[in-house]
């Protein structure tokens, strides 16, 4: 089984409009929304939820009043400055640490571990997806991408299909370096702008690093395609394949308003041709 996993180091590059258009065209293979903290891949792959798990995930400190004697000592202790004069956690501020916990000499002090977020195993029009949702200001997005790959793949071995389709969170942080470790490659999805080339030079770096084979897609090249010659010299110099070239295609954002692939809304559009040809591209190279 094979993984490739589409990132763009920053959003808005046009990433999911991509795979949802790779799995109205792939076979044998299994979806996985990675890009926990703003999923919407289940916007266009519309999923029927079969399982539903909470994500659990990391602690937060909780004191109870009947049994503290404010002896000052999980204060002093707190180096986040989460425990109020009035012996009160503030969860945001909390980091999860445990000192206060361990030594409060009165055991006023519970840490439980935290509810996160969810995740799912569901079935689209395009065969099984893994996907997951973190909840608001929740943290822990690192584990929870690795976590829903997991699953994925475990999906994918279950059902003997030889391809996991990931949607890779953007940027270049700990979500992106939980959903590269074990990928078979990375399609990178770029824009031709300034802050798209400075943004695809970071993550290909990050793939490098993790020595994940890195292939380079350039969405929206005719918008500037001087900046997108510039992109595609950079993966040259760096030994990144190019898959080809994506069109600014108005068709794309009419599909996604309708819950539709690019190549269901219009299969014969340049969009959907120049997608085409790069997923045949990709294939070969997978």
């Amino acid at each position: 089984m094979k993984e490739l996993v589409i990132i763009s180091g920053k959003g808005g590059t046009g990433k999911t409009s991509v795979i949802s258009a790779f799995a109205s065209l792939a076979e044998s293979k299994v979806l996985c929304d990675a890009d926990v903290d703003a999923a919407d891949l289940h916007l266009i792959m519309a999923p029927e939820i079969k399982e539903r798990h909470d994500f659990d995930s990391g602690n937060t400190a909780k004191i109870d009043p009947d049994k503290c004697t404010q002896c000052d000592l999980c204060r002093d202790l707190c180096r986040w400055d989460a425990i109020s004069e009035d012996y009160v956690v503030d969860e945001m501020e909390c980091e999860g640490c445990g000192v206060c916990y361990y030594f409060c000499p009165e055991k006023a002090i519970e840490f439980p571990i935290n509810t996160c977020g969810e995740w799912f195993i569901s079935d689209t029009r395009f065969g099984p997806m893994a996907h997951a949702r973190l909840g608001l200001a929740e943290e822990n997005s690192g584990k929870l991408v690795a976590l829903i790959r997991k699953e994925g793949r475990e999906l994918a071995e279950k059902m003997n299909l030889d391809l996991l389709l990931t949607d890779g969170p953007p940027g270049v942080g700990c979500p992106v370096i939980a959903s590269l470790g074990g990928a078979s490659a990375v399609l990178i999805v770029a824009e031709p702008t300034i802050s798209g080339k400075h943004d695809m030079e970071r993550v290909s770096e990050l793939a490098a690093f993790f020595k994940v084979p890195a292939m380079l897609c350039v969405n929206k090249f005719d918008i500037n395609p001087e900046m997108g010659e510039a992109i595609e010299a950079f993966a040259k110099e760096k030994n990144i394949k190019i898959m080809g070239r994506v069109p600014f295609d108005p068709a794309f954002t009419h599909a996604m308003v309708q819950g539709k692939t690019i190549v269901e809304f219009d299969a014969q559009g340049e969009g959907s041709r120049a997608v085409k040809a790069v997923w045949e591209h990709l294939a070969k190279n997978l």
